[in-house]
This record gives structure tokens, sequence and C-alpha cells, in this order.
């Protein structure tokens, strides 16, 4: 008969992980600490080998590779555990009610959130987002720990076997001071710009590649070295006359480009876009509320 890692010896582990202290993951799992000490154990001697080593009471704890493992593969098993156990809500609730976790990257969040909340208050009234902002990696590996519900992302990217809908599809522009596009041929050629005058987003921010793939941008000579930390960031310096850059249409029609003497041109490239998508995990019990979810992005974008 084979024997089984329990989920509560998994959430003893990854608190302890988490934590890397024995009182404060205790605490945290609401049991005695040689409860916990013994869960860990018993999993130690499941799995046949030490998951972590402490040399002395002031040391802190370091994880085994074999507990690194165990502990990236509980929080998988735990997010799935959880998955199992909002079964039994969904079939006692609306799909509309509850609590839903939402994870969005920041080249949307400030163009999309807002209005999403306002539409989810007026329509779902029992169903309660809480919402968090962070760069793609960020979110994809909350979603995969169970520390997200869904996402909304901009695609393509690799989403790690994650179930994904597209519900929009929002273009690229690029802005150019009004000053500098009076010496500059529209329709823009790359060719016709100077060295090192497109400014891009830091690479944590997936808008970047989006923006330079989408927008046949192949010359890197044509990238400045300095890299923004938002949208805003690269606006201003823009309006400053040290060069253009691109940016999502989404943006530019919630004002990001208010009161700034731009000026707005298409970029080289054919149709030049990101998609918008909503992004799961499969094994979810919530997949009809992000459809309900879904339709309303639609909506809205």
């Amino acid at each position: 008969m084979n024997k089984w890692p329990s989920l509560k010896q998994l959430h003893y582990l990854v608190t302890l992980y988490e934590t890397r202290h024995f009182s404060e993951a205790a605490s945290r799992c609401y049991v005695s600490q040689s409860t916990l000490s013994k869960g860990i154990q018993n999993l130690e001697a499941l799995i046949g080998c030490p998951l972590y080593e402490k040399l002395d009471k002031k040391s802190p704890l370091v994880f085994t590779h074999a507990g690194e493992l165990v502990v990236q593969q509980g929080r998988e098993l735990l997010a799935k555990g959880q998955d199992i156990v909002e079964l039994g809500r969904v079939c006692q609730e609306s799909h509309m009610s509850g609590q839903l976790k939402v994870g969005c990257i920041p080249t949307i969040a400030p163009f999309l959130l807002g209005d999403m909340v306002q539409e989810v208050n007026m329509r779902f009234p029992k169903l309660h987002l809480l919402l968090r902002e962070d760069t793609t990696t960020n979110l994809l590996d909350a979603l995969k720990h169970g520390e997200l519900d869904v996402l909304i992302l901009a695609l393509p990217v690799d989403i790690e076997g994650m179930q994904s809908q597209i519900v929009g599809r929002d273009p690229f522009r690029m802005i150019i001071s009004r000053d500098q596009a009076n010496h500059i041929r529209v329709p823009i050629k790359y060719d016709d710009l100077p060295d090192e005058s497109v400014f891009l987003l830091e690479r944590e921010h997936c808008l970047t590649d989006h923006a330079v793939s989408a927008c046949e941008l192949t010359g890197k000579e044509k990238i400045n070295p300095f890299t923004a930390t938002s949208l805003h960031t690269l606006v201003q310096m823009v309006a400053n006359g040290l060069g253009t850059t691109f940016i999502p249409q989404m943006a530019i029609d919630h004002g990001l480009l208010d009161n700034q003497n731009l000026v707005v041109v298409d970029p080289p490239g054919h149709k030049a876009y990101r998609n918008i998508g909503l992004v799961w995990r499969p094994s979810s019990s919530k997949i009809s509320t992000f459809e309900r979810l879904s339709e309303l992005v639609v909506e809205l974008l």
C-alpha cells in the first residue's frame, strides 16, 4: 500500500519555508510548534531525505535541494486542493458571488481596473474583487501557487500550462514631441530616427517585448539604453523632446497624454497591437465566473 504525503504536512513545510521560523510557522498554521515539527519529520521520513538544515539556534533555516523541490510542488498541490474546496462553495452559491482575487499587469491595471470594478459592483454586487498589480512573472507565480484566482495579462506570453481567453486587442501607437515631429516624415521609418531615440520600459514589463515585436523594431542601435519604470515616465521623457516611444491605445484613451505637447502617429509594422487576455488555473472551480468576467471585460475594451 502506497503512503502519500498529506496536504497538512505540505502546508506545514511551505509555511516554514516562507517564515524560516518554527514558532511563526506554527502560529500561522494554528497548531503547536511540536505538532508542526512532528508533521514535517513524518514528511521527511516518507520522502526519505532531509528537507532543511539548521546549524544552531541562531542560524537561519537552509532548505536542501530536495526541500526546495518539495516546497515548489507542494505549493501547486495546495493550490489544487484549494480549488477542490471551492467546488463546495460553487454548489451552494451563485458563481458571481464571494471573493475573487484578480492580478493585473501595470500597463493595463490603471486603464481597466477602475472601470471593471465599477461594472462588477453594479452587475454582481455579491462578488468581491481583491486586486493585485504586479509583473507578469510574479503574477503567474502567484496564480500557480493559489494566491490569485485569475490574471489580466498582455498576450502572447508563456502562461506555463494555464488556461487563457483573449478579451480584446490593444493597438500600439508612437508618440513624439510636437517640435520633433516637424523634422520627421510621417509615416515614420526607423531609419529616419536618430540612434538611441526610442525609449522603452524595463524588461520586467512584457509591453517592451510586445511593442518591439509588433512594431517590427529590429535595429538595436535605435533603442536608448535608459529604461523607464512606468508609462508615465516614458511620456514625460518624450514630452521633453528626448525621443519617441510606444504607448498602448487604452492608455491614450484614458488620458495618459492629456495636456502634453505630443503628436500620436502609427508605428511601422502591420497593424501593431497586443492581445489582452484572462488567465487561470485549469483546475479552478471558478471557470464560469471567469467566463462572465471575460464578457464584461470584452465590453469595456
